[in-house]
């Protein structure tokens, strides 16, 4: 037992034996090394990706299929090698296989650690029919990544802003929290950041696994969104900024789709540049039964929807 791993009280598991003895060694040594990175890593200074790599192929299994990741995948890494003028990043989301199980709304919260309030891709439910024939549709709904956002000019001090590679983003250390750009966007895309966290306020109970300390550590642990460690303290961005959903690109950046696309176990988010006419997305866009929301708006999303 390390030093960082604190006795276990009347002669029980400790954290580290617990989930060693439930899940094995490979979740101790991902709980160790997010641990140690998030102890040693410098919040000041901004987060370094290696190169991507990979096989330029996609991998298939025993029975030859490609899974659909992996394509998406191998196209990542093939638009990563273009200029990123040249990239065209665009979001499909199959209706048809969406089962509303909110896995990439957990993912998305997991991955960009939101505190309360802040939720980058809802899923909105939406019953029809009449009793006993009824049923449920499910929405996801990410930032649109609009090409005519409406959010961008009503900035006073362009904190929201378009990337080389077409993606709205938000220069947290520009926001100053007016949110202008949350009453502008026909979404409902964007939220503000009020600096709660899930902890507080909870009592402190004896003999739990993960007592409230250890939670509210995890909480205020750095972010790295747009590839820049953040911690969450008192007063210090993201806390009174307007967030929203950038694509995971610190993830793209180092050749990772999106954790909502990871996630989805409907295959039904799907990810990928657009410009490349052999890609996946590519392939779906052209579609007769795709759409987009609130198209007539003219704001262009570059969300799109299979029917």
């Amino acid at each position: 037992m390390n030093e960082q791993d604190p006795a276990p009280r009347d002669g029980g598991l400790s954290r580290r034996g617990f989930i060693k003895g439930a899940l094995g060694s490979g979740a101790l040594a991902a709980i160790t090394a997010y641990e140690v990175f998030a102890i040693e890593s410098d919040p000041a200074d901004p987060v370094t990706f290696p190169a991507p790599s990979g096989p330029s192929s996609p991998l298939s299994s025993a029975d030859g299929q490609v899974d659909v990741l992996e394509r998406m995948r191998v196209e990542l890494l093939r638009a990563l090698a273009k200029p990123a003028t040249d990239r065209r990043w665009v979001m499909v989301i199959d209706l048809r296989k969406c089962v509303g199980c909110h896995a990439c709304t957990i993912a998305c919260v997991a991955e960009n650690k939101l505190p309360p309030g802040v939720v980058y891709r809802p899923v909105i439910e939406e019953e029809f029919g009449k009793y006993p024939n009824v049923g449920r549709r499910f929405i996801p709904r990410p930032c649109m990544q609009c090409d005519n956002p409406p959010c961008v000019p009503v900035c006073p001090v362009t904190a929201t802003y378009k990337n080389e590679e077409g993606v709205v983003v938000v220069d947290y250390d520009q926001c100053i929290g007016c949110r202008a750009c949350l009453t502008a966007c026909p979404y409902s895309a964007r939220t503000s950041d009020f600096g709660l966290t899930y902890t507080q306020d909870t009592p402190v109970a004896a003999g739990l696994i993960a007592g409230r300390d250890t939670v509210a550590a995890y909480e205020t642990a750095p972010s790295f969104e747009y590839g820049t460690a953040r911690p969450r303290e008192t007063g210090e961005s993201p806390i009174g900024n307007a967030r929203k959903c950038h694509f995971c690109l610190h993830r793209v950046k180092a050749g990772e789709l999106p954790a909502c696309v990871t996630s989805c176990i409907g295959r039904a988010t799907l990810f990928g540049d657009a410009n490349d006419p052999t890609s996946l997305v590519a392939e779906l866009v052209a579609r007769p039964n795709v759409t987009r929301l609130k198209e007539e708006l003219g704001t262009q999303p570059r969300v799109y929807y299979l029917q």
